[in-house]
């Protein structure tokens, strides 16, 4: 991008939109009792902190964040993370599914949602609309993205980013002609000789900046840039969902360009995805860099402690504020905030979504006459491929691993989803159990 391309663009005219997801199934049993966006994310953050840093790294501070599932701990979090001055103009506000007295239904998808809340959108100000998907770990400086909608005079940019043929049965694939202009859209193709129609022509790597060889596919990213007039036109029907419905009938009709995005993108709606995502962060070379400070990954500020470490064995592990590790022995995990962890318990591959709070002595007290163990992870352990969520109360001398395991179990004490075993938010597994 130009310097003086950078300098011409009014970032007030964007107005960005987070869609947070429906109930978020496919993520369950994290969701169960919390909005997809709010999911813990590498230790301290949450899901929702990667579109919302991304959106105050690129100068755009009016956010609108659209919900309807569980969304207390979300809206929680946005009140206490993002708090602008009166004099900025910027906001990150929750728009929850409304009944009205026309219409009483949820939304029935992204399109629907975005819709349903057209009269917020119209009491502002503004030339372009982005849309932005709630579970996704990426960085990106949308200025690029509009910027480049506005010298194509386009009347919808989509995000895109170059993959190979085994992603491609789960991706949106687009094609596109030599000015960007996207001229094909298949959903999710399987069949070997639409793959093969698709593939993107080797002669426009140089242009596009794609270093990489071998064949390459474009998948949307679920990110788009609308004109107004183009959105609101677009929504004058019953269509509910963007990707499925709206932008197939659009690349008939409209001017519809391709932005092709370089870089770590990583679509984390999955149980297996989250996993691995966050297992990433530990490694020496992340793909996802959160040290990286040009442009940070902001959330709530917690004034906590720093984590005390008593005599541990700690190798590729992320260890978050506040958390007291007795003699363990940790490896390749991410330990969330406020964890305690009891002398000679081993962490393999086990991903600790933290508490929300310390535990008082009374509570301890009066939990251990109950038999029940105190927050956090007891003595003597071994846990492995494993997801523990929010103040859970884990024994003395228990072992939990998905070996020998069906993909998927549901059980009263745990659930097993894509071969990892999830440990749900607040349960009590007792001294000496065996998972």
């Amino acid at each position: 991008m130009s310097q003086t391309g950078r300098q011409s663009l009014n970032t007030s005219n964007v107005l960005s939109v987070i869609m947070g997801g429906g109930q978020g199934t496919r993520l369950f049993p994290l969701t169960k009792e919390r909005a997809k966006p709010a999911v813990p994310l590498a230790g301290k953050y949450r899901l929702v902190d990667i579109p919302i840093s991304n959106c105050i790294n690129s100068g755009l501070r009016r956010i609108y964040l659209l919900t309807q599932f569980n969304s207390a701990s979300l809206h929680r979090h946005i009140a206490q993370s993002y708090k602008f001055d009166h004099f900025s103009g910027g906001f990150v506000e929750l728009l929850a599914a409304e009944q009205t007295f026309s219409d009483t239904s949820w939304y029935q998808g992204t399109a629907d949602a975005v819709r349903k809340n057209k009269i917020h959108f119209r009491n502002h100000d503004w030339e372009y609309l982005l849309i932005l998907s709630g579970d996704q770990l990426y960085r990106m400086d949308f200025r690029n993205i509009i910027e480049q909608h506005d010298e194509t005079k386009a009347d919808l940019t989509i995000a895109t980013i170059p993959v190979k043929r085994a992603e491609v049965p789960g991706l949106g694939i687009m094609q596109m002609d030599a000015d960007r202009r996207i001229t094909r859209f298949v959903e999710k193709p399987s069949d070997p000789a639409v793959q093969d129609s698709l593939r993107l022509d080797p002669a426009w790597y140089p242009k596009l900046g794609i270093e990489e060889k071998g064949e390459l596919f474009l998948a949307s990213m679920g990110i788009y840039v609308f004109s107004r007039e183009v959105i609101f036109r677009l929504l004058e029907n019953d269509l509910a969902d963007f990707g499925k419905h709206i932008i197939p009938q659009a690349i008939h009709d409209l001017r519809v360009c391709s932005y092709v995005f370089q870089g770590y993108w990583e679509d984390i709606g999955t149980i297996r995805a989250f996993f691995e995502a966050n297992l990433d962060v530990t490694n020496e070379l992340p793909r996802f860099n959160f040290f990286d400070m040009s442009a940070p990954i902001f959330s709530r500020p917690r004034f906590l402690p720093g984590s005390k470490i008593n005599g541990a064995q700690i190798d590729h592990a992320v260890i978050s504020d506040g958390c007291i590790i007795n003699r363990a022995t940790i490896s390749h995990s991410i330990v969330g905030l406020r964890c305690q962890v009891g002398p000679g318990t081993v962490l393999n591959r086990a991903i600790l979504l933290g508490s929300d709070y310390y535990e008082s002595r009374e509570s301890i007290d009066q939990h251990e006459k109950a038999g029940k163990p105190r927050i956090g992870i007891g003595a003597n352990c071994r846990i492995e491929n494993t997801i523990v969520d929010k103040n859970a109360r884990i024994g003395d001398n228990v072992i939990i691993s998905p070996a020998g395991k069906p993909d998927k179990v549901d059980h009263s004490h745990y659930y097993i989803r894509d071969g990892i075993v999830i440990i749900p938010k607040s349960s009590i597994i007792p001294d000496g159990m065996v998972i």
